[in-house]
């Protein structure tokens, strides 16, 4: 067994959507989304090795290593066919799982997804990584997001309590190292682009354009098969800034004819 943390919610039956968080969050970053999702949709949502309930899942380290353990858990609970949708390094995992399994993806949805490009922003993410308290923790989210958006006190507090648990940190250290193969002045790890471009099921895309992470990037580096959607006044921490549209590009992907 992976041991990892899954919960399920909405319909009890059909093809689910897979939800993937970001670098040192939790699923519960996909909560504002979930509330603007069909209640007819069945959604898993799921927290990535060495984050959240999985803090010590098989599959820790990098996002191949999470691509292989999601699949595997999704296996454990017998789930064949799904589409799936990912935030920043959740979405470099969801691209790769697309890429090994692309007979089971039914739909790609990539938010601000990470290994697109080479560019990002290293220190930020280091002291993220890094950030206990509430003061610290409100800097990083605030540099993360578009100017004028601040994370609520819940949001800060279920942080504070994560990285408190023994081992957290050290496991968010792990991860971060594994996400710059080449150290992080060469940048972050980038998918063959090659395999983005021959998937062969839908693909979307959503970046805010105020991105301090991940810059967002011109459409000619994405294939041309991919829908991007471009938010001019969002940075990355999409599923809390914008969870409607966010939403809605999930709605689009899940409603398209296979």
């Amino acid at each position: 067994m992976t041991g990892l943390h899954m919960i399920a919610s909405g319909a009890a039956s059909g093809t689910p959507l897979v939800l993937l968080h970001g670098f040192g969050g939790s699923m519960s970053a996909w909560d504002p989304v979930l509330s603007c999702l069909p209640s007819d949709l069945k959604v898993i949502r799921v927290d990535l090795p060495g984050h959240g309930g999985s803090l010590h899942a098989d599959g820790r380290g990098g996002a191949g290593r999470m691509a292989k353990a999601v699949l595997a858990g999704l296996g454990e609970i017998g789930i064949e066919a799904f589409h799936i949708a990912g935030h920043s390094m959740g979405g470099a995992v969801a691209a790769l799982i697309a890429m090994r399994a692309g007979d089971r993806v039914k739909s790609l949805s990539l938010v601000a997804p990470g290994g697109m490009a080479r560019e990002i922003n290293a220190g930020l993410l280091a002291r993220y990584a890094k950030a206990e308290d509430e003061a610290e923790i409100r800097v990083c989210l605030a540099e993360m997001s578009a100017p004028g958006f601040a994370a609520s006190q819940p949001v800060v507090d279920e942080f504070v309590a994560q990285r408190a648990r023994p081992g957290a940190l050290e496991a968010l250290a792990e991860t971060y190292q594994a996400m710059f193969p080449e150290g992080a002045e060469k940048g972050q790890g980038v998918l063959p682009a090659d395999a983005l471009a021959g998937l062969d099921m839908p693909v979307f895309v959503i970046w805010g354009l105020v991105d301090k992470v991940l810059p967002c990037p011109s459409p000619v580096v994405l294939p041309a098969s991919f829908a991007f959607s471009v938010l001019p006044e969002a940075g990355h921490m999409l599923p809390e800034e914008a969870p409607e549209m966010v939403a809605h590009m999930l709605i689009q992907a899940v409603a398209e004819p296979y």
